[in-house]
């Protein structure tokens, strides 16, 4: 009588299954880490699609943040580097510059017998005075004057690498002849098309008549709209108030091996305190730290960016909110199934990286587009790039995961016993 079953005990009815019965099924795994939070984004999509105007407003408002941000972060790169265009053209080991300056579109001279001083090293090999200055600029087509960037230099030295420079270095040897910057403001005139079609022509520059033999690049900055370069000595020409003892900056070139922050050491210790001696990184961070720190502008566009990300996340931290409260039935429906609370922000969590994606992706292309006509339009660098578009996602994407675990608090309320 061993195959007898056992008597059915209501308080044990495990012991109802025969003895010689086939084995108890093996209870079921949870799901895994990953497989729970794809189960749970594919929830998320699914609620969010359910609701489509609702989905449709809360992509308008992420891209509507994405955009923002792309255009603040735009224009505060354009800013650093028009700023540091003619810093960053130049081509030295070592430079010299008065302590007192603040930016290149106002220096403050500095005597020119440092750069003969730096000489006395043997491992300085050319130290190239350079002048900065602004003066006014007549239009020649409608005779309105606008200042404009002076930059001179001994142009054999080479110690200016501004496209299209090169072909003209011979011709700005002549007296009075300058070569004219294309993408300044179109304010000034339309130069190219009169240089193409007169070849160099005269133009009234710090009243002092010069003629226009070339075109180089270099393009606006917030300080000055339009630049050209000319001679040291076609400088002290139109710059009649600039004594030949006072120059702006030196560019020195050190002979090849020679150890860059050893001699830049050594002309801190023999040179007065009225130099400072910078390497070209430093010379543009110095540039840069004005715009960041001198000025209001940096803080403008950082606050800008920082108000788009706010009301983007206010946007979203509203869709999700409203998306939960209108669900709440189903989330503690799911809660008495035995999902936990945890699986349930990963879902809220899962439609905050969908929306940031969604909103993301037209907020890209559109900025991009902007980016090409607004950089048309004011001759400034813009232009997108990999860095730039990855951190905007990751802050666009912080934005939406933060919106979405404040909207979290609601699932709270989400109690099975209340419910029902």
């Amino acid at each position: 009588m061993n195959d007898q079953l056992p008597p059915l005990l209501p308080w044990a009815p495990e012991l109802a299954t025969p003895t010689g019965g086939p084995p108890a099924a093996a209870p079921r795994r949870a799901p895994g880490f990953v497989a729970a939070s794809l189960l749970a984004l594919r929830l998320a999509w699914r609620q969010l699609r359910s609701e489509k105007a609702r989905f449709a407003s809360a992509i308008a408002g992420v891209m509507f943040a994405c955009v923002l941000v792309f255009m603040q972060l735009g224009f505060r790169a354009a800013l650093f580097d028009s700023a540091a265009a003619v810093i960053g053209a130049m081509r030295g080991d070592l430079f010299l510059m008065h302590p007192m300056t603040l930016a290149s579109f106002k220096p403050e001279p500095l005597p020119r017998i440092r750069a003969y001083q730096v000489l006395a090293l043997p491992e300085v090999e050319r130290a190239v005075p350079v002048y900065l200055a602004q003066a006014t600029w007549r239009n020649p087509e409608d005779g309105t004057r606008r200042a404009i960037q002076l930059i001179g230099v001994d142009t054999d030295a080479g110690v200016l690498d501004f496209p299209g420079l090169a072909p003209l270095v011979e011709q700005l040897k002549r007296a009075d002849t300058v070569a004219f910057d294309q993408r300044s403001r179109p304010e000034f005139g339309a130069v190219a098309r009169l240089l193409a079609e007169r070849g160099p022509f005269p133009v009234e520059v710090g009243n002092r008549q010069v003629e226009v033999v070339g075109l180089i690049e270099i393009g606006p900055s917030f300080g000055a709209d339009g630049n050209i370069v000319l001679s040291d000595v076609n400088f002290r020409r139109v710059v009649k108030e600039r004594l030949v003892s006072a120059i702006d900056l030196v560019a020195i070139k050190l002979r090849p091996g020679s150890d860059v922050l050893a001699v830049q050491r050594q002309l801190a210790e023999i040179l007065p305190g009225d130099v400072m001696v910078l390497t070209q990184a430093e010379l543009n961070a110095h540039e840069r730290r004005y715009w960041e720190q001198g000025t209001p502008i940096g803080f403008i566009f950082a606050f800008g960016s920082l108000m788009g990300l706010i009301v983007g996340m206010v946007i979203v931290y509203q869709i999700l909110f409203s998306d939960i409260a209108g669900h709440l039935k189903e989330y503690a429906t799911l809660k008495a199934m035995g999902y936990s609370n945890g699986y349930l922000g990963r879902v809220v969590l899962g439609a905050s990286l969908i929306l940031a994606v969604a909103g993301f992706v037209p907020g890209f292309v559109l900025s991009t587009f902007l980016y090409d006509v607004i950089g048309a339009s004011t001759f400034l660098p813009l232009s997108m790039d990999v860095p730039r578009a990855t951190s905007v996602f990751l802050m666009i994407f912080t934005m939406c995961a933060v919106a979405g675990l404040l909207a979290m608090r609601k699932l709270r309320d989400a109690n099975p016993a209340d419910m029902f």
